[in-house]
């Protein structure tokens, strides 16, 4: 095996790439699902609701990830991934019966997208790490590496899928196809091999109080870390909230259905 894929050799980070593959084509159908549920469904092409939801999923992210870090480093990843992997399969499960059952409104949407963000601010810091317990450390980045390939895959193809599939099926039923996704990671997670992880050999220190402020204080000592910061974030509000215009770009300006949305969606994501 090549080095572009030798991180694949591992029986760890091999079910851990092609459970992640199909985890987060779930996520992506889901929220182009969940966008245009709330545009041509549950309100008459509201795009400030859209804005609304969006921002209520990843709002969590901006104040409970840093103390979930923390949480990481002190607690099994592993542990921690299956319950936000659980609690997220819920959630889709439960949305997609309250859609089909036609009882979901633009409110319970909102109150869904707060917790799905809760669950995410938990989980990403998790699998961000977890990834250094599954291959050895001289093949640390081109893990990494086809960790965002696997990313990219998914979020091309899980729009394009959840545009069919809303337009053939509707979106409660990408929401539980969705909530069926999360079992692959899960059931890739219960059947790894714990004798083959790479854990650190080093003595966990003890756990500090402040370790959330001491982070921020280094950041802000250091000018390089401040301008990425300033980058990430100017680009992350400005360049990417793409996410917000397709769907009404594809209903309102060019008056079309669910599936050329779910096209367009990976379109201008690979622009981007």
């Amino acid at each position: 095996m090549g080095r572009t894929f030798s991180s694949l050799r591992y029986f760890n980070y091999r079910i851990w790439f092609f459970s992640a593959l199909v985890a987060n084509t779930g996520t992506w159908m889901q929220r182009v699902a969940q966008d245009w549920l709330v545009l041509a469904i549950l309100t008459d092409d509201n795009s400030f609701a859209i804005g609304v939801v969006t921002a209520l999923q990843f709002a969590p992210i901006l104040f409970i990830m840093p103390f979930a870090g923390s949480l990481a480093d002190h607690f099994d990843k592993r542990k921690i991934i299956l319950l936000t992997q659980t609690f997220q399969a819920l959630l889709a499960f439960a949305l997609g019966g309250l859609v089909l059952a036609g009882i979901a409104t633009t409110a319970i949407v909102c109150g869904f997208a707060l917790l799905l963000g809760v669950a995410n601010a938990f989980d990403n810091p998790a699998r961000l790490v977890f990834v250094s317990e599954l291959v050895a450390p001289r093949d640390l980045p081109n893990a990494i590496g086809l960790n965002s390939t696997s990313f990219n895959v998914a979020r091309l193809i899980g729009p394009a899928l959840a545009g069919v599939l809303v337009a053939v099926v509707g979106p409660g039923w990408v929401f539980l196809i969705n909530g069926f996704s999360f079992i692959a990671t899960i059931a890739a997670l219960l059947v790894m091999r714990p004798a083959e992880f790479f854990t650190a050999t080093s003595p966990r220190k003890p756990r500090e109080k402040g370790r959330v402020r001491a982070g921020l204080r280094y950041v802000r000592s250091r000018s390089d870390l401040k301008v990425i910061f300033v980058v990430t974030g100017v680009i992350a509000c400005l360049g990417m909230n793409f996410q917000l215009t397709t769907a009404s770009m594809a209903r309102v300006v060019f008056d079309k259905q669910a599936g050329n949305t779910g096209f367009s969606a990976p379109f201008w994501r690979s622009v981007r």
